[in-house]
């Protein structure tokens, strides 16, 4: 039985046990919310590894990493590499989206090294191996891209981005709506080329029971991919957008029929002004099922801080209810990233998380601005460094210069909080 099924049955598994305890809430609360579908733990029954995460209503805002070789460059040690990375930044879950070199050996390499959850897009494999076999990813049969499915499922993939929602009617109202970056989605290029050149039905959508049969029996949790999102302001939040976001909110209810855990993949590239209404819609199109955007990135011209950009826009989207946050490299629209890279998309993604999680009231979070704020008040630099986000970075910065005072370098012995605790009579310790 899926996470779903057991907890309709009012079971409390060992995944929602693990999960209640991370986040500090009862378990029959996560039991409530996975049943209704407004949580998900993506926990396939083959990943042994696996430390399950719950994602969505209430809990804190998860974070994943994008990894994966190119075409032009990477294999099983450049990704080793990366994860390492993403791990050690905090990340609460990876996606190999590997599209160059041995795709299965770097896969299960990921799957056997990591306790993290494992996404994937199917797609991009099935693609792959369409064009060494028929020559091209449109002559790709329909089984073939099942086979694939399954075959990542077996090996113990977590969730999968699949881009059900790029239909026909889709493509027609993007034919309608001139964009000017079309599509941006390389799942949803993939899937729109086939389409059109074999003038058929997406087959995902097609044959959307057959996906449905293969995540239910291992359990995969379905992360319905936003093909048609976005790659710039200028087509923000625009029909085609709208067009299968509407698509997605019907799949959505079938997979919850069905017994499977399901999520929703968003924009992509959206003004400020137009990240609530993303949010608010689609909570209210898919019935509460828990978001997964990436960025947002809130403007076009951040080449080399994407991941900036994309964090503004984030905690913006976290704060109104958006339960997952795709991470954004710096080299974002530029190059495959190094794993310096990783981690820096990692860091400033969980900024962003957490600044929306105060917003949400999220148990905790709150709490650990306060104990830094009273470090700060205490020149409790050693309580400083450990509650940071990024303690090695700020232990190193702490030691860069030599103060003249026991504040921090930036004042010497003009330390505000220290002066004006001495006249209050309130002096703060010394550390």
């Amino acid at each position: 039985m899926t996470q779903l099924e057991l907890a309709r049955e009012g079971t409390l598994s060992k995944a929602i046990r693990f999960v209640a305890q991370k986040e500090g809430i009862d378990p029959k609360t996560v039991c409530e919310m996975v049943a209704d579908g407004s949580v998900v733990i993506p926990a396939n029954i083959n990943h042994k590894r696996l430390e399950p995460c719950g994602i969505g209503k209430a809990l804190r805002t998860k974070v994943n990493a994008n990894i994966g070789t190119s075409s032009d460059y990477g294999d099983v040690n450049t990704e080793m590499e990366k994860l390492q990375a993403a791990a050690s930044a905090r990340a609460d879950t990876v996606m190999d989206l590997s599209t160059g070199g041995d795709i299965n050996a770097i896969r299960r390499a990921i799957i056997a090294s990591t306790s993290l959850p494992l996404g994937t897009v199917p797609l991009y494999q099935a693609g792959i191996e369409a064009i060494e076999k028929w020559g091209a990813i449109v002559s790709m049969p329909v089984d073939h891209l099942f086979a694939v499915i399954e075959e990542q499922a077996e090996d113990g993939v977590d969730f999968m981005t699949v881009h059900c929602g790029v239909t026909q009617k889709a493509v027609n109202r993007l034919r309608q709506s001139p964009r000017v970056t079309d599509v941006v989605s390389r799942g949803g290029a993939f899937v729109i080329g086939w389409m059109l050149h074999n003038e058929q039905e997406n087959p995902l959508y097609e044959h959307y029971d057959r996906l449905l049969d293969i995540a239910r029996r291992h359990d995969v949790t379905l992360s319905l991919g936003d093909g048609l999102r976005p790659g710039s302001l200028a087509d923000a939040s625009d029909r085609p957008q709208i067009e299968e976001l509407l698509t997605i909110g019907e799949l959505v209810e079938q997979s919850r029929a069905a017994g499977v855990q399901v999520m929703v993949e968003g924009p992509g590239h959206v003004p400020l002004d137009q990240i609530a209404a993303n949010v608010q819609l689609e909570k209210l199109v898919c019935k509460g099922a828990p978001f997964y955007v990436l960025g947002p990135l809130v403007t076009d011209i951040g080449a080399g801080y994407d991941h900036i950009t994309a964090a503004i826009g984030g905690a913006i989207a976290a704060a109104y209810g958006a339960d997952y946050l795709c991470y954004v490299t710096p080299s974002e629209h530029l190059s495959l990233p190094e794993p310096d890279d990783v981690r820096e998309g990692v860091l400033a993604t969980r900024l962003a998380a957490h600044a929306g999680d105060i917003v949400k009231g999220v148990k905790g979070a709150l709490d650990w601005d306060l104990k830094m704020s009273l470090a700060r008040k205490n020149l409790d630099w050693q309580e400083q460094i450990k509650l940071a986000l990024d303690p090695g970075r700020a232990g190193k910065a702490r030691t860069q210069h030599d103060t003249s005072g026991s504040g921090c370098s930036m004042c010497g012995q003009y330390c505000a909080m220290e002066l004006v605790a001495q006249y209050l009579g309130t002096t703060p310790g010394r550390c």
